[in-house]
């Protein structure tokens, strides 16, 4: 993984079964579904992930698994709250062929300088040999990375090679690095965005590189990014515009995961849409409305013909 990356990189769901258990098989089927969607690269054990309740052995299990499966750089979730099982949970996802990690802040950080130096004591225990993401998602881990932050991480540590972008809003944030980019002020970065893929009509115009998120259509999240690299600025916004009440749908908070597995299910990825307890569930109102979005959305895009 490099500051050149670019693309889509899926925020992979973990399938489990309707026991709450891993579901291997739909992890081969969820992993080729990625690939064949046009992703770039995959991102797993993210927050959209259910990382947080899978016990370590599991979280090993899947990372080895869609490693040795997907044909595309993987990068790793390894967020935790003690440094010791991060480091465990990276070196063992580089030793099985990861291509990086994604690191976030604890949720307590409060000052830039809390903030740098808690990336900075990251990077020390995982080894500054791994490259890694660095996450902003304001919105749901509370802690706020100005610009000025950002660069200051970026040029401690060289091993930072992408930024997760998922502030809100975020639009010139966006237009600040690439700027101090511009001026030598800042050196490349990878800058790939989140928040469902809410804004990325115009994220992408403000220098973002492409996508980081688990809307359950990466396919049209792909041609997006195509249509933005060449150009064609009225089909990319004519193409989100058509996804964007089912991708508003979606980003509630609360049951956006369940809303995105009920999809995956349906498009023929996993096999069951069930969370891990705790986890949400949709009532039946709430699938009939997704079913209806997706019909309405299949008038102008057949991959929502289910």
């Amino acid at each position: 993984m490099t500051a050149e990356a670019s693309g889509v990189f899926p925020i992979a769901a973990t399938p489990f079964d309707d026991a709450g258990r891993l579901d291997e098989a739909s992890l081969d089927r969820l992993t080729d579904f990625y690939v064949e969607s046009g992703a770039t690269g995959l991102t797993i054990l993210g927050i959209m992930g259910e990382a947080q309740k899978l016990d370590a052995e599991e979280a090993r299990l899947v990372v080895r698994r869609i490693v040795a499966r997907a044909p595309i750089p993987v990068v790793v979730g390894v967020s935790a709250p003690g440094f010791a099982a991060m480091k465990t949970l990276a070196r063992d996802s580089m030793d099985f062929g990861a291509a990086g990690v994604m690191i976030a802040p604890t949720p307590n950080l409060r000052t830039d300088d809390q903030i740098v130096a808690y990336f900075t004591d990251a990077v020390e225990a995982i080894g500054d040999d791994i490259p890694f993401v660095l996450q902003d998602y304001p919105l749901t881990l509370s802690v706020i990375m100005t610009p000025g932050v950002i660069r200051r991480i970026v040029t401690a540590l060289p091993s930072c090679v992408m930024l997760k972008h998922e502030d809100w809003p975020g639009l010139e944030k966006i237009s600040t690095l690439r700027r101090w980019q511009a001026e030598g002020s800042l050196r490349p970065l990878s800058i790939l965005c989140g928040n469902g893929g809410l804004f990325l009509d115009f994220e992408g115009e403000r220098g973002a590189d492409g996508a980081m998120t688990g809307y359950a259509f990466p396919d049209m999240l792909a041609e997006l990014a195509s249509l933005q690299k060449a150009g064609r600025r009225d089909a990319a916004h004519d193409l989100f515009d058509a996804h964007l009440p089912l991708i508003r749908y979606e980003q509630q908070q609360g049951v956006g995961l369940a809303v995105r597995k009920y999809i995956l299910k349906r498009r023929g990825a996993i096999a069951c849409d069930r969370q891990r307890k705790p986890g949400g569930s949709l009532s039946d109102t709430a699938r009939q409305e997704v079913d209806y979005l997706l019909a309405r959305l299949a008038r102008t895009d057949p991959r929502a013909a289910l």
